[in-house]
């Protein structure tokens, strides 16, 4: 009698192991879907074809992803910012970046918390999120809790997606227009402070 209740037992919870247990369910814990579908820089879709090269269009408008290892910036270690190649809004500066060794650019956080925006990616079989940045919605990469402590973040990033200015280069018109025009004040601020702490 004991035996069939254990057995009964197990079969009925067996199920909700089962399907809890998703090991395609690569989504952060710490990150969920913020993503309101209205952004500051909008444009047509022939508007993004002109802008961006081939693969930044694949990349930041459909969500495609680069090779491991073969973008720019996977092993770039000079410092920096890091720009969306979509808008010049900043993202990430180079004492975020960290070598993962998954083969694309890794960051541990963000140049400010609302630089970056999170969405539930299904695609491939696999439940992730997904990363765009804030001011127009472009795809980034994704983000995993596989990171270095403290945080535990892993931001991966594509590096078609991105646009390095080192520190004593010029920016890219595209980056001047964004600091310019759209830049918050918090955007401004932390990028002023990386430059006069690398000076």
């Amino acid at each position: 009698m004991i035996r069939l209740a254990i057995i009964l037992t197990v079969l009925f919870l067996l199920p909700g192991v089962i399907f809890t247990q998703n090991p395609s369910d690569m989504r952060s814990k710490h990150h969920k879907n913020n993503d309101p579908g209205e952004y500051s820089i909008k444009r047509s879709e022939k508007e993004w074809k002109e802008l961006l090269d081939p693969l930044q269009f694949e990349v930041l408008r459909r969500a495609g992803t680069e090779r491991a290892f073969t973008g720019i910036y996977y092993d770039t270690r000079r410092p920096g910012i890091y720009y969306s190649a979509a808008t010049g809004q900043p993202l990430f500066t180079s004492d975020q970046k960290y070598d993962s060794g998954c083969g694309w650019p890794s960051f541990f956080e963000p140049v400010i918390p609302d630089a970056i925006l999170y969405r539930t990616d299904r695609s491939h079989g696999m439940i992730r999120t997904e990363i765009i940045d804030s001011a127009s919605g472009s795809h980034l990469g994704h983000l995993f809790d596989d990171g270095p402590p403290p945080g535990g973040l892993r931001y991966c990033m594509n590096s078609a997606a991105m646009i390095f200015v080192g520190i004593d280069e010029e920016p890219p018109l595209l980056v001047k227009e964004y600091m310019d025009k759209n830049a918050s004040e918090e955007e401004i601020k932390a990028v002023s402070n990386f430059m006069v702490n690398f000076r």
